[in-house]
């Protein structure tokens, strides 16, 4: 098997919607015209149902295949939100919203789903029900967890779940995969470190905020050197510092560090925020500050079941005439683990070629993966629910 002929002459056709939807990026769950266009078109396919709203700004849609015998539902998700990015790609279909652009891919994503919708509802070659998931605010809003919260599994009665990204540096069209943990949960934390404001000229009468948030800082780093099994992967950067005061000559009150930690697992995530906040305190005493910590759950880490991966690798595989690269984990995260954790299933990376890298200024999805993309969706539709003879 190969890229479905269909999907291959829909192609110019599937990236004029991608490149519509990358002129008018939209951000988080405020997506108006990107809910239009993505609604408009799943009815003009004639899906079997098409419901707005879920989870704020999130739409569901339904495609029945000839047969509903076998009883079983897959989910596919796309998200359709952009990022607060000043675009420099110079495209002729650039961002129209100077701030705001489609630099990780969501239009690409959205697009290759919504070719294969329109592939699906033609043939509906398969013996089941096919839901897919078009979901707002991936970029930090938690548009995956409202959508769950919205009922997205129970309401369309979802068995298993599976989405797609693309990435940079893999060959366009070849896919990549791997069993288990294969995205960290991305937590984030802020300390705010509450000393004695004074003159920069009388240090002796102050207690210097920014002196004991310096050795926060530093003190931070060992945590993953000296507190985490080596075996465990762990990251914490401390990537904000900021005081209350430009002044030169002014010793500030208090300061206000923030960042982010990244774990595979629960145990090492509630090891590292249980060190932090010790360490901040203790650091903190020393210096004669105190500090408020604050530790926010972010998304929760990307795993891949089992036979749902072997379900994705085999359907890449039947597209692409290769098996999928393994995929080593990263430490990146991505909220559609939030669906992973509600029913089994699959994340899979698929090739940009060698474009700028995700979140940058000159990104852009290349549209030669669509093909690829949407053909993954339809295959294991096809191949999960096949019809009997």
């Amino acid at each position: 098997m190969a890229v479905k002929n269909r999907i291959a002459d829909m192609q110019p056709e599937i990236a004029a919607w991608r490149q519509d939807l990358h002129a008018h990026p939209e951000l988080r769950f405020d997506l108006p015209r990107t809910t239009a266009k993505v609604a408009g078109l799943l009815r003009e396919f004639g899906v079997d149902e098409v419901t707005e709203g879920v989870g704020q700004s999130g739409i569901v849609a339904v495609i029945k295949g000839r047969r509903t015998d076998s009883g079983r539902v897959l989910g596919f998700r796309a998200d359709m939100d952009a990022l607060p990015i000043l675009e420099a790609t110079g495209a002729d279909y650039a961002s129209t919203h100077a701030g705001k652009m489609h630099a990780c891919g969501h239009d690409g994503h959205t697009a290759v789903l919504l070719g294969a919708a329109k592939y699906l509802a033609e043939t509906r070659n398969f013996d089941g029900t096919v839901v897919l998931a078009f979901q707002p605010a991936e970029e930090g809003g938690g548009g995956a967890r409202a959508m769950v919260a919205d009922g997205l599994m129970d309401r369309w009665g979802i068995q298993e779940i599976y989405g797609l990204h693309n990435f940079p540096g893999i060959p366009v069209g070849q896919f990549a995969i791997k069993e288990g943990p294969m995205l960290a949960a991305a937590d984030f934390f802020e300390i705010t470190v509450r000393g004695k404001g004074g003159h920069g000229a009388q240090p002796h009468v102050s207690v210097d905020s920014t002196l004991a948030g310096a050795a926060i800082v530093m003190a931070m780093q060992q945590v993953v050197s000296r507190n985490v099994d080596p075996l465990q992967p762990a990251v914490v950067s401390m990537t904000g510092f900021q005081t209350e005061t430009q002044a030169h000559n002014v010793i500030p009150a208090s300061a206000k560090l923030t960042g982010t930690v990244r774990t595979f697992h629960v145990p090492t995530k509630e090891l590292v925020r249980d060190r932090m906040k010790a360490i901040a305190e203790s650091t903190a005493a020393a210096y004669g500050a105190e500090v408020d910590f604050a530790y926010f759950d972010g998304v929760l880490p990307t795993i891949n079941a089992a036979d749902p991966t072997d379900y994705a690798r085999a359907a890449a595989e039947a597209v692409t005439g290769q098996a999928p690269l393994d995929l080593p984990p990263s430490m990146g995260g991505e909220d559609f683990s939030e669906m992973l954790a509600e029913r089994p299933g699959a994340f899979i990376i698929l090739g940009n070629g060698p474009s700028a890298d995700l979140h940058h200024p000159e990104y852009n999805f290349n549209d030669e993966a669509i093909p690829a993309g949407s053909s993954w969706f339809a295959t294991l539709a096809e191949q999960r629910m096949p019809l009997s003879n």
